[in-house]
């Protein structure tokens, strides 16, 4: 698992993405997946601080996710290979309640199965129970 700032761990997921803002509309599939954002594997990802609509279509599910999102990682001119790849990330400024747990339990699944640290489980738990509460 990769160590930054991000709040909490992400899951692997290969999700189909469309990224919609007033000056254009990207599609893409996600490379890894979490509560607070997604990273967007595309060939003409939109620039740094870019704001738009993020839907990500989960496969063999009716469920998709919508969710404000604003570009804060973006590779638009360089390599596209496996240690950079040409995309980008998003960080959600809005998704609903429902939504985020949705992310959180499949990403705790998925890492559960892998046995990562009990450590990067805990704030995904937490955060499951938390927006249960919330309802």
């Amino acid at each position: 698992m990769k160590s930054d700032r991000r709040a909490y761990p992400r899951g692997k997921y290969k999700w189909p993405v469309v990224f919609k803002t007033d000056k254009n509309s990207v599609s893409g599939v996600t490379v890894n997946v979490g509560p607070d954002g997604v990273f967007v594997r595309c060939q003409s990802p939109s620039k740094l601080n870019e704001v738009g609509e993020l839907t990500i279509t989960i496969p063999d599910s009716k469920h998709s996710i919508k969710a404000k999102a604003e570009v804060v990682w973006s590779n638009i001119y360089g390599p596209d290979d496996e240690i950079s790849p040409r995309g980008m990330g998003v960080r959600f400024l809005r998704i609903s309640s429902e939504d985020r747990k949705f992310i959180a339990t499949a990403v705790l699944g998925q890492l559960k199965s892998l046995k990562v640290k009990p450590e990067l489980l805990d704030t995904l738990s937490t955060l499951i129970i938390d927006l249960s509460e919330d309802k």
